[in-house]
């Protein structure tokens, strides 16, 4: 026992052992806390899944368009829009859309065109998101009716109105079920009736949700008789439906010619370049050239949004 090298053998060892039980201590509670923020973040390892069954793509992108501030942003816009799609899924496709617009540009017009082009796929990707979001909200609107109808016959019943909202949710279909079903979850989650529907409103606004929402926050503060102020506010929500779409119709014209007039100008370019190959490349081979295919540009976006704008009639 007093052979000393007996005694550094048996350190030795000892030291090896308890050096690998701490590497893997170490290296399984870092395992463990990587997967509990990957959960929490909702960005899990493994072949992420949506709702529908789904693999999600690009999971590693999406974490990293996650941290950044765009990626917040466009999560936020996604989450209003409806659309079953990541941040990093988004920026993915928009990027190749991006770069092939650039190459058809650059190939098909002149190589001034190709980051004009690829401008305009960032702004068609903004306007997409709008688009989207401003569809939700209008299928949103169109179903308010029946929500009021079905909270009002609740209430009537004598149910309490966090009951009557998670019921609505299994009612209605989407997206008025999925809005509901959100409140419901964070109703159950300890939230306040008035932060959870103040939320819906600023998720999808519109005057018709906030009259709705404004009802219903106070009938839950001071009491009263909400079911006639819902039966009410079902008729209202009928008529108003019913007047938007007579609007828009009337207005689809001017929806129309506000994308047709753009259409009419790259299909000149398109028709100048091919009557005469390579004529847009000399054009735009000089500044004075270039100055003036821009000033056309601007000129056509100009038009666009003052028709847009005519033809926007808040009802």
């Amino acid at each position: 026992m007093n052979d000393p090298a007996l005694l550094a053998l048996g350190a030795t060892v000892l030291t090896g052992t308890l050096t690998v039980a701490g590497v893997h201590t170490y290296a399984s509670g870092r395992a463990q806390r990587q997967t509990l923020v990957d959960r929490l973040s909702g960005t899990a390892r493994g072949p992420a899944r949506t709702a529908s069954g789904r693999v999600r793509r690009f999971t590693g992108i999406d974490r990293r368009v996650r941290r950044t501030r765009l990626g917040r942003t466009v999560q936020l816009r996604l989450s209003a829009t409806g659309l079953d799609l990541t941040a990093g899924e988004f920026f993915t496709y928009v990027t190749a859309v991006v770069v092939a617009l650039w190459l058809i540009a650059a190939t098909t017009l002149a190589p001034f065109f190709g980051p004009l082009a690829a401008l305009i796929g960032v702004w068609s990707a903004a306007i997409f998101l709008n688009w989207q979001r401003q569809k939700r909200i209008e299928a949103f609107i169109n179903q308010l009716p029946d929500v009021a109808r079905l909270l009002a016959n609740a209430t009537a019943a004598g149910l309490a109105l966090r009951t009557a909202l998670a019921m609505a949710a299994e009612e209605l279909e989407a997206p008025a079920g999925e809005e509901l079903a959100r409140v419901a979850d964070q109703l159950t989650l300890g939230r306040s009736v008035d932060d959870a529907l103040d939320e819906l409103a600023e998720r999808l606004p519109s005057r018709e949700l906030i009259v709705l929402v404004t009802t219903l926050v106070l009938a839950n503060k001071a009491g009263g008789s909400v079911v006639n102020s819902l039966r009410n506010l079902t008729q209202t929500l009928e008529d108003r439906k019913e007047t938007r779409r007579e609007v828009r119709t009337m207005l689809s014209e001017v929806n129309a010619t506000a994308f047709t007039v753009p259409l009419l100008g790259l299909g000149s370019l398109v028709l100048v370049n091919s009557s005469n190959e390579g004529a847009l490349a000399r054009v735009t081979g000089s500044p004075l050239g270039q100055g003036l295919v821009l000033l056309a540009l601007g000129l056509y976006t100009v038009g666009f949004f003052v028709i847009r704008r005519l033809g926007k009639i808040e009802v």
